[in-house]
């Protein structure tokens, strides 16, 4: 029950957020899964990755409605991101569950201090 209470308010929030803000789910997610689940580092990836696919889908179709969306740079942010989200994959196995942690807070509060800065 803890899973289904809580797995769908964080969806929720996350992708609220995600359509709101831009910002990555994973950002949101991530942490979620971890501190309110009791989600090892590794797998709060995983669960992350695979949920946002929805999301972002469903928060792109808007956007896309309104003419928002730079095709003619949008493709080539797929092709990078896919390679990239690719190789990432295949080394997060290498990363032990607390450098992990620390890296994903580190890449966090940069950007949010970059946000604040820039607001």
């Amino acid at each position: 029950m803890k899973r289904i209470v809580g797995g769908t308010a964080l969806g929720l929030v996350a992708g609220f957020m995600g359509g709101l803000l831009g910002v990555g789910g994973g950002i949101i997610l991530v942490p979620g899964l971890v501190l309110l689940l009791g989600f090892e580092q590794h797998r709060a990836h995983a669960t992350s990755l695979a949920a946002i696919v929805a999301s972002a889908t469903s928060a792109s179709i808007p956007f896309v409605l309104d003419g928002e969306v730079a095709w003619d740079t949008t493709g080539f942010l797929l092709i990078g991101s896919m390679v990239g989200a690719a190789l990432g994959a295949r080394h997060i196995v290498k990363i032990s569950p607390v450098w992990l942690a620390r890296g994903f807070v580190a890449i966090a509060f940069v950007a949010a201090v970059d946000l604040w800065m820039s607001a």
